[in-house]
């Protein structure tokens, strides 16, 4: 490759004074008189009127740039879903939907077998079962409920809901501590069990889980009271914290040996006085191993995060057969209670495709709003926040609050 001088850069030895100086002129950062940046002299060099540089003759491989559509005043830029009239996202079917000026409406479901996509979420889904009294207890949200009440109703007695996908990166952690700190801005007193080795719930909430501080491992392990390891979260009042550590990546194995190794947590619980609580967030490890059976053997409910893809339907039959297990065997009262379709894309016909198809399955179990796909959801744990509080206007956070409105006004309808 030749190292040789380039042709019309400023500087080169075999150049001018006066030709360095004519170069300089076109080279980025150098203004004309107008305050514009000059573009390269020579024949046909002139700028048009919208300011380019127009391309010289016989300028290898470069081609005039075609003129740009004027956008229509209040359109949604290209690529990009907008917030419509709809309350936090909410709709009838699949929930974010966007809207605009500029007439963007949500992709219709595609139809016959174009790539294969319904096929595929069917296959996935054709062994999973939903309980008859699961059916039943799911009824619509209340018409007029939302964020903007002061207060939401509070279950009659403590609700423990396992928050459980054997997937990872559905919005498990994040699921579960967005609508914990939801409902405990609302009224509500919440725990948070954080299950999973990573500690990424306790990391969101603000709570310390380093190695030395007592964790749910010293509950399963070494029969800890409860009691000695709850601590509440700092940025919010009523939400409270079981942290984890990375001593709880061991458990799994230790947990082997153990007398009644799958109802260590169920034990726990009724030792704890959970008379206290509104409700008890119980977060997941992406398995389904040992730690989520005692989830699910000690939780009442499961709410399922499915991400609007296909690859978290693939082992979403597994998980309800497990369930199915653990009901048969271990905790008759577990049912599938919500599933909360996440990183909803609008842009996709895909997204849509599989919100369809889940809600055709599982029905009113499925809440009506969907969680966008949100940076600041992301952002936030990264400031030992959940987003609620991080940036309560984000999409994400307006979603999350939603989907905790319908949690709360399903229960009392159901109770009715």
């Amino acid at each position: 490759m030749s190292t040789g001088p380039v042709s019309g850069r400023s500087g080169s030895p075999d150049e001018s004074a006066d030709e360095q100086a004519a170069h300089g002129a076109g080279l980025p950062g150098h203004a004309d008189a107008t305050g514009r940046p000059a573009g390269p002299s020579g024949p046909g060099a002139e700028a048009d009127q919208s300011g380019r540089p127009a391309a010289a003759p016989g300028d290898a491989g470069e081609r005039p740039e075609a003129p740009r559509p004027a956008q229509e005043a209040g359109s949604a830029p290209s690529g990009h879903a907008m917030w419509g009239n709809t309350t936090s996202g909410t709709a009838e079917t699949v929930g974010y939907v966007p809207t605009g000026g500029g007439g963007a409406t949500l992709p219709a479901p595609r139809q016959g077998h174009t790539q294969g996509e319904s096929e595929l979420v069917r296959e996935a889904l054709k062994d999973a079962k939903v309980s008859h009294e699961t059916s039943v207890t799911a009824l619509k949200v209340m018409p007029g409920s939302g964020r903007r009440d002061a207060e939401w109703p509070r279950p009659s007695r403590c609700r423990i809901i396992s928050v459980a996908n054997q997937k990872g990166g559905v919005g498990k952690t994040t699921t579960s501590v967005n609508l914990a700190a939801s409902l405990a801005l609302h009224g509500a007193r919440v725990l948070v069990v954080d299950l999973d080795p990573q500690g990424n719930a306790s990391t969101a909430l603000g709570v310390d889980h380093h190695a030395d501080i007592p964790s749910i491992y010293d509950v399963l392990i070494e029969d800890t009271p409860l009691a000695d390891i709850v601590v509440p979260a700092p940025e919010i009042p009523n939400l409270y914290c079981a942290p984890a550590t990375l001593n709880l990546a061991g458990a799994e194995i230790e947990l082997v040996s153990k007398v009644a190794r799958e109802s260590r947590l169920r034990r726990a619980l009724d030792a704890y006085d959970t008379d206290g609580f509104d409700y008890v967030l119980i977060d997941c490890p992406p398995s389904l191993g040992l730690l989520t059976v005692n989830a699910l053997v000690g939780g009442d409910e499961l709410l399922i995060p499915i991400q609007c893809e296909y690859y978290a339907l693939e082992g979403l039959g597994q998980l309800v057969r497990t369930v199915d297990l653990v009901k048969a065997h271990l905790n008759p009262q577990v049912n599938i209670s919500t599933i909360v379709l996440t990183m909803y894309d609008a842009r996709t016909r895909l997204a849509a495709q599989v919100a369809e198809d889940v809600r055709a399955h599982f029905g009113d179990v499925v809440l009506n709003t969907v969680i966008p796909r949100s940076v600041r959801v992301s952002e936030a744990p990264s400031y030992g926040q959940s987003v609620i509080t991080y940036d309560p206007g984000s999409s994400g956070a307006l979603a999350y609050s939603e989907a905790a409105s319908e949690m709360a006004h399903r229960w009392v309808e159901a109770a009715q």
